[in-house]
């Protein structure tokens, strides 16, 4: 079947179809810097860790031949990247913020350097599950095939929203994010709590990346990532470092960056290119928004480098 024969509700299904694709390393990096900072840390590293986790990822799944391990690689790698960060920033007087830079340039030069070998070569993909085995429209059947990891980041951004608010887990790592002093009375090892929580948060980054080589695009190449490591620290403040908001925002910037394949995939060619700005111009929409220092911060951690 032709494109315009599904009419004009294609554009939409066209855009609900990559917001879906697009958004999922915003959803699992902005939710890996969500936990980083709701313990009182920033990791702006995040954009080398997606494209080392992007290159490791599809490293081991193309010699081992299974893109689950691949996924398994990244997180791993992203974990370590996220312990090196949290452990240099235990140390007094070291800003998080420049350790953050740091680390996104290395980790972009050793993914870049490691990487070569794995430019040309062909990892298998991860699987993707169809909703649309009611309708015989093949648009709409590939508009509905959903990656597994999306689901697992839907699902990941409930059951955080959930630690946070009713485990101890999440108390600990609210008080920590709020309150050095308060953890310390407490009994609390406020440094191991901001490590564990970056290191996950860097495993999750990871992952993120290992979508983006293994699933969309779907290889491995040293512009994959195109900044959206650094887009989701902006996604967070937009959600006011809530999980579940961090999944819409991850939605609302894939859509964004959908629009312009979705007009092409009907016949709108003028302007192409323009329309790939989308992403960057509303991270720049939402940072004007939000500038106002009492607006930007609010439900910020009271820890957090960039409130004080």
């Amino acid at each position: 079947m032709d494109p315009v024969e599904i009419g004009i509700w294609g554009v939409p299904l066209a855009i609900l179809a990559g917001a879906i694709r697009v958004s999922t390393p915003f959803l699992f990096v902005s939710l890996g810097e969500c936990l980083t900072e709701r313990s009182g840390r920033i990791n702006l590293g995040l954009e080398g860790t997606l494209i080392f986790g992007a290159m490791s990822g599809y490293a081991i799944a193309y010699r081992t031949g299974s893109p689950f391990l691949g996924v398994a690689a990244a997180a791993l790698a992203g974990a370590l990247f996220g312990l090196l960060h949290g452990w240099i920033c235990k140390f007094k007087g070291v800003n998080d913020i420049a350790i953050g830079i740091a680390l996104m340039l290395l980790g972009t030069g050793l993914a870049f350097f490691f990487g070569k070998p794995y430019i040309q070569p062909v990892a298998p993909k991860l699987p993707a599950i169809s909703f649309a085995a009611w309708s015989d429209i093949p648009q709409v059947q590939a508009a509905l095939q959903v990656n597994v990891l999306f689901l697992v980041g839907a699902v990941l951004a409930v059951a955080l929203w959930w630690m946070f608010r009713a485990t101890r887990i999440g108390l600990v790592i609210r008080v920590v994010g709020d309150s050095t002093d308060a953890a310390h009375a407490m009994g609390l090892n406020a440094d191991k709590v901001r490590l564990l929580a970056t290191a996950a948060g860097g495993a999750l980054a990871g992952i993120g990346g290992a979508y983006l080589s293994l699933y969309y695009p779907g290889s491995w190449n040293e512009g994959i990532s195109s900044g959206q490591g650094l887009m989701a620290v902006a996604l967070v403040i937009f959600a006011r470092w809530n999980p579940i908001n961090c999944f819409w925002a991850a939605l609302l910037f894939g859509g964004a960056g959908a629009l312009g394949p979705a007009l092409q995939s009907v016949g709108v060619t003028g302007g192409y290119y323009l329309f790939f700005a989308a992403p960057y111009v509303l991270t720049l929409g939402l940072l004007v928004a939000t500038s106002s220092p009492d607006r930007a911060m609010q439900g910020a951690p009271a820890e957090l480098s960039i409130t004080k």
